[in-house]
């Protein structure tokens, strides 16, 4: 497991996590596409909720920047469905980074051990997969989605 967050202009590999609706999103299938991973702590929680309403509401944004975006928590697929339910999210997936427990954010070293959840970052991918750009964000500090979309502009 890494502990260090992942590097600006370093290879990640695609991955498949699981969306709130129960489907396996390949990011293979993305390619052409940037993807931006959106780490949140913990479903069911304000800052979490706000960050993913957030994100949601700039769902359109990213896409006119060639951009996926997704929220990645520890949280299980069903958890994920019930919590973008409850907060009437439109477009957006919820990936589930439940099991093996935190897998892609212990590769991108952004899991917290001792608390058994990911940090909330953001990172973006470009289209081969390399990182263009990372930033850890505090706990309870929900991220400025803006400074990404002017950087990609």
């Amino acid at each position: 497991m890494r502990t260090d967050i992942i590097n600006i202009g370093e290879q990640f590999e695609d991955f498949v996590l699981t969306d709130q609706d129960g489907n396996s999103i390949d990011t293979a299938e993305l390619k052409g596409k940037k993807i931006l991973l959106s780490f949140h702590p913990l479903a069911w929680t304000p800052v979490c909720r706000d960050q993913m309403k957030v994100l949601d509401e700039l769902h359109d944004e990213f896409e006119s920047l060639d951009m996926v975006p997704f929220g990645i928590s520890i949280d299980s697929s069903q958890s994920k469905k019930a919590w973008a339910d409850s907060m009437g999210l439109k477009k957006l997936k919820l990936l589930a980074d439940f099991w093996p427990h935190g897998e892609l954010a212990k590769k991108l070293g952004v899991f917290l051990d001792d608390k058994g959840f990911s940090k909330r970052v953001n990172i973006v991918l470009d289209e081969n997969r390399k990182v263009l750009w990372t930033k850890i964000y505090p706990i309870k500090e929900v991220p400025d989605f803006q400074e990404i979309i002017a950087n990609f502009k």
